[in-house]
């Protein structure tokens, strides 16, 4: 574990971080302290149409103005403990020698160089992390993807984790272990890092490997949307069934988010493989759990 005492003072550094975690959230625009108000239910539809739409809604300005520098400083003190290195991988996370035709998407290799730092590093004291456990936060991001309930992802590393994207590098095409989503950027690059995703390319019944070979191959580009983000700005996102990556990163400044893991389906943990990939190191609840899912679709 990282010693917490970095990160109080990093957030103390501008008078704001501490306390209530909904302190931080713009709450004029976005009522998540009145469940259940015209307000909160007004906002709840807005994200429900953006997500109808093509499976991604942006709440601009979600985090207030004053505490975006809270959520810079909480990343730029965990980033050095990500786990970093330069992995060849596929679309899919599975191993690379699994046996597939001849003309799988599964078997186009990506070069992935993103890193993540694991929940069990990120102080619970932390702004990212005192949010992504809020109750009312939890039940305002269910209402927003329609769902009676939301899970915290079970796995000990994977539920909450700070995405670092190094100049240079960048987060190849992939699928999402868990259906729903949550990410905010808490630093943005000096250039490129832009998300790109392919709305709803696959279902839960249905891979539709060749519009997914399309896109690896570069042949794709009228499935592809692109996004824009700032510090601050909560981002929903239906990335089981959306393919999605971080374009390479520009300049000199480092790419920072935070994800925020949930699920419909309690209990979920990554696979043993996936797992290894992007932290270096797997506990014994993924080796038990067999990568728990809601559906059949490739990871």
């Amino acid at each position: 574990m990282v010693a917490a005492g970095g990160y109080v003072d990093a957030c103390n550094a501008d008078g704001a971080g501490m306390g209530d975690a909904l302190s931080g959230v713009d709450t004029a625009r976005y009522p998540i302290d009145t469940p259940g108000s015209a307000r909160w239910a007004a906002a709840v539809q807005s994200a429900r149409n953006e997500l109808a739409a093509d499976g991604c809604c942006v709440l601009r300005g979600f985090i207030r103005p004053e505490y975006v520098q809270t959520l810079r400083h909480e990343g730029v003190e965990l980033a050095p403990h990500a786990y970093y290195t330069v992995e060849r991988v596929n679309a899919y996370n599975i191993p690379l020698d699994t046996e597939l035709p001849e003309d799988h998407p599964g078997r186009i290799v990506l070069r992935r160089g993103n890193a993540f730092v694991a929940r069990d590093l990120i102080p619970r004291e932390a702004l990212m992390h005192r949010l992504y456990t809020e109750p009312r936060f939890q039940r305002f991001v269910a209402d927003c993807f329609g769902l009676s309930e939301l899970h915290e992802f079970t796995d000990p590393l994977a539920g909450l984790c700070l995405n670092v994207v190094a100049p240079g590098m960048s987060h190849p095409w992939h699928f999402d272990t868990n259906e729903f989503t949550v990410s905010m950027l808490t630093q943005e690059p000096e250039c490129g890092g832009v998300f790109e995703y392919c709305p709803n390319i696959r279902s839960r019944t249905a891979e539709n490997f060749e519009d997914v070979h399309a896109v690896l191959t570069g042949h794709g580009e009228h499935l592809i949307r692109r996004l824009e983000l700032q510090p601050g700005d909560l981002q929903l996102f239906q990335g089981r069934f959306s393919l999605h990556r971080v374009s390479p990163v520009g300049g000199t400044v480092q790419r920072h988010s935070a994800i925020f893991a949930y699920s419909d389906t309690p209990g979920v943990i990554g696979s043993v493989e996936r797992t290894r990939q992007l932290f270096g190191r797997v506990l014994p609840d993924h080796h038990a759990a067999g990568a728990i899912r809601g559906d059949r679709l490739l990871d």
